[in-house]
């Protein structure tokens, strides 16, 4: 679970499309350890999208 908190929150920014954030916000809110197929695609979509854009 860690792990997929630590992914939403490398990409989440307040300056994200509404969209985005919003499924960003549901995928942390899930109550399970994993990801389903097509939640893992999403994210992964969002991480090569906003990932390189992301200064720590």
């Amino acid at each position: 679970m860690r792990v997929i908190c630590d992914r939403i929150a490398r990409i989440y920014s307040e300056s994200l499309e509404e969209t985005v954030k919003s499924l960003l916000q549901s995928l942390g809110k899930l109550n399970r350890p994993y990801l389903t197929a097509v939640e893992e695609k999403l994210l992964s979509v969002l991480e090569s999208e906003y990932g390189r854009e992301i200064t720590p």
